[in-house]
C-alpha cells in the first residue's frame, strides 16, 4: 500500500496495540490462577481487585487535562510503558496489596491507552475508513494474543508466575520506549476542546457505552472465573481458549469492520445483545464444561461488535469533540465497570449464576435502547470505494 499521510499514525497505533494487547492478555490470562492459587483469593475478594482494576477508567475523564501538558500521541506511548511496569511487577508481590497496587498501574497504563487509541483512531481516519482501521487494529491484537497465549502455553511448566509476568511486561514497556522517539501527526486533523462536558446530543452514545461497561465487566470477571473455579480449567486450559478465540478473532475482525459499513451500527450492535442474553443465560444453566467453553469462545466473538458504539458517536460528534467525548465515554464506561465485579463478586457467593441472570437482563435493556440509533445516512449506508476495501486485503 502506498504511503499515505495516515499511514505513520496507523503504524503507530498497530504496534502500540501490539504493546497493549500482549500486556493486557498475559495479565489476564495468568490473573485467575495466579489469585486463586498463589495469592489465596476467593470469589468476593477477586471481585475486589477487578472493581479496584477499573478505577483508572473511571479516572479516563483526566486525560482531558493531561493533554494540557502532554501531546496524545506522547500520551499513548507513556501510557504503553505504564502497562508494562505493571505487568512486570506483578510477579514479585505475590499478596494482595501488591497485586492491587500492581494491578492498578497496569491499568492506568491499559486504560489511558485504549482512550487515546481511541481518540487518534477517530480523529485520524475518515468515516468510511475508520470501520476498516479498526478490523485491521483488532486482527492485529488478535494475532498478538495468539503469539503471547503461545508464549505461555510453552513457558508455563518451566518458568513460574514470576518469569512469564517479568518477560512480558519487559518487551511491553520497552516497545512504550520505542514509540516515544515516534511523531505520527500531522496539522490536518481538528484540533480538539481540551474540556470536560458533557452534551445533550450525545445522551444514546454515553448510555450504550455505560450500558457496555457492565457487559464487558461480566465478560472479563465472571466468565473467566466461572471457568477456573467452576469448572476447575488450568493455565493451559485457559491459553488454549485464549489461542481458538483469537484465531478466529484474527479473520473475523476485518469482516466485522466490513459489516459496519455495509449493515450500519443498529444492525451490529442488536446482533451482539441478542447473542448476549442467549450467551449469559447458558452460562448459569450449563453444567457442561465443552459448552461453557463454546460460551466463552461466542462471548469473545460478538465482544468485538462494540467497536460499533465508537463509530457511531464518530458519525454523530463534532469532529472537535472526539478527544473529550472518547474520555467521557470512557469514565462513563468505567462507571458501571468499577461496581459491577464489586457487587457480582458479592451475589456470586450467594450462587454464581446471579451475575449471568443479572447481565441477561442488562442486555435486553440495552437491545431495546439500540433501536433509537440513527446516524446520518442510516437509510443508505455510507458508500466505501471498492480501492479501500481493496486495500484492507493487503
Amino acid at each position: 500500500m502506498t504511503d499515505t499521510p495516515h499511514q505513520p499514525m496507523l503504524r503507530f497505533l498497530l504496534v502500540l496495540t501490539v504493546a497493549s494487547t500482549m500486556g493486557l492478555q498475559a495479565w489476564q490470562l495468568l490473573f485467575n490462577n495466579f489469585a486463586v492459587d498463589v495469592v489465596g483469593l476467593d470469589g468476593s475478594q477477586v471481585g475486589v481487585v477487578q472493581s479496584l482494576r477499573e478505577i483508572p477508567g473511571f479516572l479516563a475523564l483526566l486525560v482531558v487535562f493531561a493533554l494540557m501538558l502532554v501531546r496524545e500521541h506522547r500520551l499513548a506511548s507513556l501510557s504503553i510503558v505504564c502497562l508494562g511496569a505493571g505487568v512486570a511487577l506483578t510477579g514479585f508481590f505475590p499478596h494482595r496489596v501488591g497485586l492491587i497496587l500492581t494491578t492498578m498501574l497496569m491499568s492506568f497504563g491499559f486504560h489511558y491507552f485504549e482512550t487515546t487509541n481511541s481518540s487518534l483512531t477517530l480523529q485520524y481516519f475518515s468515516k468510511a475508513r475508520t470501520p476498516i482501521v479498526y478490523g485491521r487494529i483488532r486482527s492485529i491484537a488478535a494475532l498478538s494474543s495468539i503469539a503471547v497465549a503461545s508464549l505461555i502455553y510453552l513457558l508455563g511448566g518451566l518458568i513460574d508466575y514470576r518469569g512469564l509476568y517479568l518477560a512480558v511486561g519487559v518487551v511491553v514497556a520497552l516497545l512504550g520506549l520505542w514509540s516515544l522517539r515516534q511523531d505520527p501527526t500531522h496539522d490536518a486533523v481538528p484540533l480538539q476542546r481540551l474540556r470536560m462536558t458533557l452534551h445533550r446530543r450525545y445522551r444514546l452514545y454515553y448510555f450504550l457505552t455505560f450500558m457496555a461497561g457492565a457487559r464487558r465487566q461480566i465478560y472479563i470477571a465472571f466468565s473467566m472465573l466461572l471457568l477456573v473455579q467452576v469448572f476447575h480449567f488450568t493455565v493451559r486450559d485457559m491459553t488454549i481458549l485464549f489461542i481458538i478465540n483469537n484465531a478466529i478473532n484474527f479473520f473475523l475482525n476485518p469482516l466485522i469492520g466490513r459489516a459496519i459499513i455495509k449493515l450500519g451500527e443498529r444492525r451490529i450492535l442488536s446482533l451482539e445483545y441478542c447473542s448476549v442474553i442467549g450467551i449469559f443465560l447458558t452460562y448459569a444453566c450449563t453444567s457442561s464444561r465443552l459448552v461453557a467453553s463454546a460460551m466463552y469462545v461466542a462471548d469473545f466473538i460478538v465482544f468485538n461488535f462494540a467497536v460499533a458504539i465508537n463509530t457511531y458517536f464518530q458519525k454523530v460528534a463534532d469532529p472537535a469533540d472526539i478527544a473529550p467525548g472518547m474520555a467521557a465515554g470512557f469514565t462513563i464506561n468505567h462507571v458501571a465497570a468499577v461496581i459491577l465485579p464489586l457487587v457480582g463478586g458479592a451475589l456470586w457467593m450467594i450462587d454464581y449464576r446471579i451475575p449471568f441472570l443479572a447481565g441477561a437482563l442488562l442486555a435486553a435493556v440495552n437491545l431495546v435502547a439500540i433501536q433509537w440509533l440513527r446516524v446520518p445516512g442510516d437509510a443508505a449506508p455510507l458508500a466505501v470505494p471498492a480501492a479501500l476495501l481493496a486495500a484492507e486485503a493487503e
